[in-house]
């Protein structure tokens, strides 16, 4: 018989949280989070996706076991001033057992249909900033810090539940050889006189906090077409400044400045911590912090984490100007490979950007959705 548990206390978020450590304990490929870190982006008293959203924890038990669990989440700009009546759920991990999918997603039915909502869709997070989507394919592939891995049973799962597919996700890499700057360091510089602008670089993440507000902005503009977007609160903006400027290596940040200095593009890369999160299982004391502090100095493997120009700049080339920076940074740090995190299939305008690198698709992923009965 299944079981499902309500988690209501900080021991039940741990649970919560290292239940895929137990999931996933043999894997290769996933990454896991840091176990402090991901309680504490759960925490309501601490993560300010709360003041717009509500979540709701659960486990399913099974012989008195662990065998899954699942965040219900309202984002209620999204359901207000979006007129999305979406019910989400994340943070989704499934023993192969479809009876345990299936008493999991009834509950995020039944929230949905208390909340007078319309479809359920996910797995997602909070916003666009959340990891997203199930893995469909590329299932021998290394995962990231920004996205999810599962088994591929899960997607089979939700099919036999009834749910289709909503909206779809791919993950590229590129051999850093491949990117030839002919196809943008003459541009960049007849773009830069055109429009009076400049590049702007760092040696100090604390050189980049002065922009960071401008940055979210400029991400929010750019972004605001997605069919994916939901807005943020200047609390997340400030909560995600302090969670993950740290994680950035500053030399990877590429701004754009108008003449008035005013930011109109940018581009943030981090080094990949893959394998830094898989050695630390967890864990950032007493060796995990010298794992991430190597892999920031010294990964030769770079993930595209965002990217975003002013909607009045776009298809100027200004990620040309980006590019150059970027090219100029990785050929002396040595790069080898870049990846690129999860983008919507139906975003044109950003695969338009890396077809002259030889990107190849090693990943690919999904949301599910269902109308709530």
């Amino acid at each position: 018989m299944i079981k499902l548990k309500e988690v209501t206390t900080k021991k039940g978020l741990k649970a919560f949280v290292k239940f895929p450590f137990k999931l996933y304990k043999n894997s290769k490929y996933w990454v896991p989070p840091i176990i402090s870190e991901e309680i504490r982006s759960l925490d309501k008293k601490v993560n300010p996706a709360f003041n717009d959203a509500d979540a709701r924890f659960f486990l399913a038990y099974k012989n008195n076991e662990i065998v899954g669990r699942i965040a219900c989440v309202i984002n209620w700009i999204e359901v207000t001033n979006q007129n999305q009546k979406k019910m989400r759920f994340g943070w989704f991990d499934v023993i192969d057992d479809v009876d345990v999918t299936k008493v999991l997603l009834e509950k995020v039915n039944e929230i949905g249909k208390a909340n007078n909502l319309e479809f359920i869709e996910g797995p997602v997070g909070f916003s666009n900033l959340d990891k997203v989507g199930i893995l469909t394919h590329g299932f021998d592939q290394i995962g990231s810090m920004i996205t999810w891995h599962n088994h591929p049973y899960y997607a089979t799962h939700f099919k036999k539940l009834g749910y289709t597919v909503a909206k779809t996700y791919s993950e590229n890499k590129m051999e850093f050889k491949n990117i030839l700057p002919e196809y943008f360091s003459k541009i960049q510089d007849l773009i830069k006189r055109r429009y009076h602008l400049k590049a702007l670089n760092f040696t100090k993440n604390k050189d980049i906090m002065p922009y960071t507000d401008e940055m979210f902005e400029v991400f929010s503009k750019s972004h605001a077409m997605l069919s994916s977007f939901v807005e943020i609160n200047d609390e997340q903006k400030a909560y995600f400044k302090k969670k993950f400027i740290g994680f950035l290596n500053p030399e990877y940040v590429k701004f754009v400045l108008d003449k008035d200095d005013k930011l109109i593009g940018f581009g943030i890369v981090t080094p990949s911590y893959a394998e830094a999160l898989q050695k630390m299982k967890g864990k950032l004391f007493p060796f995990g912090i010298r794992h991430l502090l190597h892999a920031k100095k010294h990964a030769k493997t770079v993930t595209f984490y965002l990217i975003g120009v002013l909607p009045e700049y776009q298809n100027k080339g200004i990620t040309a100007i980006i590019f150059n920076e970027f090219h100029k940074t990785f050929s002396e740090k040595g790069i080898e490979l870049c990846i690129r995190g999860p983008e919507l299939d139906d975003n044109e305008a950003i695969h338009k950007l890396w077809k002259n690198f030889k990107p190849v698709t090693h990943k690919r992923r999904c949301t599910f959705r269902k109308d709530i009965t």
